[in-house]
């Protein structure tokens, strides 16, 4: 009877040391920012990366690893083909990651290739000048493209149809240009733009406000527009206006956040939900988020599986609109 007894406390012992081991924490955890440093990705990266150490969730930081390439396309393949099941990655996306995807852009592989983690906010698209352009407001700017759509260089992150291209036709279309007229330049990501812009090889930049505010209080950038519903809070942020006060009805919300590999355990997605979770409730995570010019925006596990399927469906429907469908 002992001798049962004994194996039944070891057993159990065992079971439950199982499941705290698949529970806990995981190793060498990295965030894939699928860019070049410096631009929105590197930023969601961050953001986790401070938070979790800061919320004692990890015991040992986070790395940040880059992989540019097709604003996103690149790190999905990897993900979803080489390392689907790798229980310490997370990597980050962006609602240009969904458009891309409703585009088939990255492949053969659609937006139920991975599990989508969480959300943890939301940044606005805008139009950015030097500090030195003649273009004061989007009437300017639509007026100098009407003029002469060659001689105004507009660079974004991506090709085009892009989440960047995107929001500058929408504001071509309100404003009675065509789109397919723009001069455009596709760059990888936030930080290339921001130094195209500054070095002088573009004149417009289709970037979000959370990559162009440390330019803009640097004194050597200047938002045209950011493109939210109405003036965003914040010293610097609340100076400038929107695209709708301007006349031009064009809303463009950067959802930010992370998905994991699809063979990712059920134990070790909930572990990341349950981080994210506790994070989105946190006061403190919301001060680190606010110093990254981000608005609050979170959801996890199913609700924003549902929302990435429903935002790719939209997507969808407005590439077609703008004649982007292959």
């Amino acid at each position: 009877m002992k001798r049962h007894i004994h194996h039944f406390l070891l057993s159990t012992a065992c079971a439950l040391f199982a499941v705290y081991a698949t529970a806990d924490e995981p190793r060498r955890p990295e965030c894939i920012a699928p860019a070049a440093p410096g631009g929105g990705f590197d930023l969601t990266c961050k953001l986790a990366q401070s938070a979790l150490v800061q919320e004692k969730l990890l015991s040992s930081p986070m790395r940040v690893t880059y992989m540019p390439g097709g604003i996103g396309a690149v790190a999905y393949n990897a993900v979803v083909a080489q390392r689907p099941a790798e229980v310490g990655t997370i990597t980050a996306f962006s609602s240009g990651s969904l458009l891309n995807l409703a585009q088939g852009k990255f492949g053969r592989f659609d937006e139920s290739a991975v599990k989508w983690l969480a959300a943890v906010g939301a940044s606005y698209g805008a139009i950015a000048v030097r500090a030195d352009s003649p273009y004061k407001s989007l009437d300017d700017l639509v007026a100098a493209i009407k003029q002469n759509p060659g001689g105004v260089v507009i660079g974004a992150g991506g090709t085009v149809g892009s989440q960047d291209w995107m929001q500058t036709a929408m504001v071509a279309k309100a404003g009675g240009i065509d789109p397919k007229q723009m001069r455009y330049v596709a760059m990888e990501g936030g930080g290339e733009l921001a130094t195209a812009l500054l070095g002088g090889h573009i004149q417009v930049a289709s970037t979000d406000i959370a990559d162009s505010v440390p330019h803009v209080e640097a004194g050597d950038m200047r938002i045209l527009a950011v493109l939210a519903d109405k003036r965003l809070p914040g010293k610097t942020v609340s100076q400038i206006p929107t695209a709708k006060e301007q006349g031009y009805d064009v809303e463009w919300p950067v959802i930010r956040g992370f998905y994991v590999g699809p063979k990712v355990s059920d134990e070790a997605y909930a572990w990341w939900k349950a981080a994210f979770d506790k994070l989105l409730a946190s006061e403190d995570f919301a001060k680190l988020r606010e110093q990254r010019e981000l608005y609050p925006y979170g959801m996890t596990g199913d609700e924003l599986n549902a929302y990435v399927k429903e935002q790719v469906a939209r997507y969808r429907t407005m590439a077609q609109e703008f004649g982007l469908t292959q």
